[in-house]
């Protein structure tokens, strides 16, 4: 059968767009016509044709392919072509140039695709809602999530609590938050902490909803400040205040706890507005404060370690968590200026108990008071002192009341003596010739005076054996020495 041919009229073939006539007044095909109008910044759709190891073709339906440079197929760096795209795929493209100096026509894979992000960045930044982005690089400070944009996700952003390893969020795909956008710097601020911190809303709602004060429930310590320690209770944290973490003294929570140690705690108190816990950790522990209501009274003698020697005296562990305070005072039964003349820190001591406030969980304690009391051992393991020392002096020395009026006389402030005025003593009074009293001399000095040195003893007999008639250095003044017999 012969092919039929359709004769169209000329205005409807130059109506269609197919044939066009030149200056000459030939009819000829109007290619250009058949082909999509494409302007520079669009984005295109188009399939992948064409994979090479520094560049990629997609066919637009443009009268040529389009290339797309290997580095304007993702925001990543240095990345192979054939991770990217393979044959057949289906992309978006933004038109670079239309037409280089070779005829080609260059496209960006990742610059259409930022487009399209940044305007649905916009959209969630504006309703709250989410974004999902795979980690790609791991950078000081934070991540860099891919989501068609370079979105950096800060180190203290990306959990609830601080993590130590970002490496392991490496090719993870995260849903964030959008936190900051600027648009003239390409910047956008992600947080994951806030959208784990809404999920965890409702779980942290019905924590505080089951937990009462007086409640002892058990967590897992999540994070150590200087002023105490966190505890994870099954999704909300809580307080332990390091006043709350012993019975006994403590200068740094880490010297209790660590961690990811489990614990038992007490809940304290709920702010249930505010969504905080108070936590104890001491209240869980036995009181060692009733072990000493139950062991010891006042004028029981105990022994104890010095825990720390402050101005106003020294505190004394007699049990472990229980201290009791020496005040200087009650240190030694002479006068002492500074505590740390009698004691010091580490040192073992015994003493007695004057006084056990029960109600303000005080205990007072003496030295002084115990026969024999004090230092027993140093701290530097210096040679052991029983009590206060025994010098070995006589009762004459401390004749009765001679303390009390001493320690009276230490505190009277000194009266010049008043100076005779123009008295002569009288003749009775007047001391005698040979009882006139000498200038003190130390006996140091009139020992050296009475025995001269021996190079002194060896010269003055050298020089009397040489001329007995001169003076030498060992004769009295004024007289030759006698001569020898």
């Amino acid at each position: 059968m012969a092919r039929e041919t359709v004769d169209r009229p000329s205005e409807q073939l130059d109506e269609a767009g197919v044939w066009t006539t030149t200056e000459d007044g030939e009819r000829v095909p109007d290619y250009d016509a058949t082909f999509p109008t494409i302007n520079e910044g669009e984005v295109v759709h188009g399939t992948v044709v064409r994979v090479d190891k520094d560049e990629v073709l997609v066919d637009i339906g443009y009268k040529s392919e389009g290339v797309i440079p290997v580095a304007e197929l993702s925001i990543r760096r240095s990345v192979n072509p054939a991770d990217e795209v393979s044959l057949g795929d289906e992309i978006d493209a933004l038109v670079l140039t239309k037409e280089d100096a070779e005829g080609r026509l260059i496209l960006s894979k990742k610059r259409a695709r930022f487009e399209l992000a940044w305007k649905a960045i916009e959209r969630a930044a504006e309703s709250g809602e989410p974004v999902d982005g795979r980690v790609i690089e791991v950078v000081k400070g934070g991540l860099i999530l891919d989501l068609g944009v370079r979105g950096f996700l800060p180190a203290s952003l990306v959990d609830i609590r601080r993590v130590q390893d970002l490496d392991e969020f490496l090719g993870q795909e995260l849903r964030c938050k959008v936190i900051e956008l600027n648009r003239s710097r390409n910047n956008v601020v992600l947080s994951r902490r806030a959208v784990l911190e809404d999920e965890r809303k409702e779980m942290r709602q019905a924590i505080l909803d089951r937990l009462n004060p007086g409640d002892v429930v058990d967590g897992q310590i999540s994070n150590i400040v200087d002023f105490g320690a966190f505890v994870d209770l099954d999704g909300m944290d809580g307080l332990i205040h390091i006043s709350e973490l012993s019975w006994s003294h403590v200068n740094h929570p880490s010297e209790v706890l660590e961690i990811g140690q489990d614990v038992k705690v007490k809940v304290l108190d709920i702010d249930r507005e505010r969504q905080r816990i108070s936590l104890g950790l001491k209240q869980t522990q036995s009181d060692p404060w009733q072990q000493v209501l139950e062991t010891y009274h006042e004028a029981d003698e105990v022994e104890g370690k010095v825990t720390k020697v402050v101005t106003f005296g020294a505190f004394v562990e007699i049990m472990p968590g229980v201290e009791g305070l020496v005040h200087i005072s009650e240190l030694a039964q002479h006068h002492v200026e500074n505590p740390r003349e009698v004691v010091s820190q580490g040192d073992l001591v015994k003493a007695r108990i004057i006084e056990v406030d029960a109600e303000r969980r005080r205990l007072s304690l003496s030295l002084k008071r115990v026969e024999g009391g004090g230092v027993t051992e140093h701290a530097d393991d210096a040679e052991a002192v029983e009590g206060t020392p025994n010098l070995g002096l006589s009762e004459e020395v401390f004749p009765e009341g001679a303390p009390e009026r001493q320690a009276e006389a230490d505190e009277a402030p000194e009266v010049p003596a008043a100076e005779p005025q123009d008295e002569a003593p009288a003749a009775d009074e007047a001391p005698a010739a040979d009882e006139a009293p000498a200038e003190q001399v130390p006996a140091e000095e009139v020992a050296e005076a009475e025995e001269p040195a021996a190079e002194e003893l060896d010269a003055s007999i050298e020089a009397d054996r040489a001329s007995p008639e001169e003076q030498g250095p060992g004769d009295s003044e004024g007289a030759p020495p006698a001569p020898p017999d």
